[in-house]
């Protein structure tokens, strides 16, 4: 197994920085719009970017946690059952603009889940979708991120492995692995 670094500080956080600025120029005053991460590894890239868009523009805005576990739609093929995160939303998303945020996309699978999950909260204006990794020639299903912080060209036999320091991880990394 071979590790190839993608991305890592200070590089990362120039990266996080300029997702933020592109989200305030569409969003301007964020008065209509609410932060998702999307359980479990896109919590990180969410808290981050959100606690930037609140100090940069001076707003509160709407965070919340979902879990599309039970929408996947391998939910039920696999031999163990898989274990659900916690969906924390504490406002309604009806008419809102969802920023919804994950660290990496490939299949678009877990997107589409999370869509499915997100309509018990309400139907949203929109849905934008931002993440730290895009990897190209892996979709599945025609989804498509709004805002992406790096695009990988990977092969179905490489994964994407990103390591947060709220994780426990000693520094900040994102790994091309084979």
């Amino acid at each position: 197994m071979s590790r190839r670094l993608i991305l890592a500080s200070p590089l990362l956080e120039i990266t996080i920085s300029r997702l933020c600025q592109q989200l305030i120029e569409n969003h301007q005053d964020f008065s209509q719009s609410v932060v998702l991460g999307l359980q479990p590894r896109g919590i990180h890239l969410a808290e981050r970017i959100h606690r930037e868009l609140q100090a940069t523009t001076s707003r509160a805005i709407p965070f919340g946690l979902l879990d599309a576990t039970f929408h996947r739609d391998d939910f039920r093929r696999r031999d163990s059952p898989l274990k659900a995160n916690q969906t924390k939303i504490p406002f309604v998303i009806e008419g809102k603009r969802v920023i919804l945020i994950d660290d990496v996309i490939a299949t678009g699978r877990m997107i589409r889940a999370a869509l499915d999950a997100m309509t018990f909260f309400g139907r949203p204006e929109k849905v934008e979708l931002v993440v730290l990794i895009d990897r190209r020639y892996n979709r599945d299903l025609p989804i498509e991120p709004d805002y992406v912080g790096q695009r990988v060209h990977t092969l179905d036999s490489q994964r994407v492995l990103v390591e947060w320091q709220e994780q426990g991880h000693e520094k900040d990394g994102i790994w091309l692995i084979d």
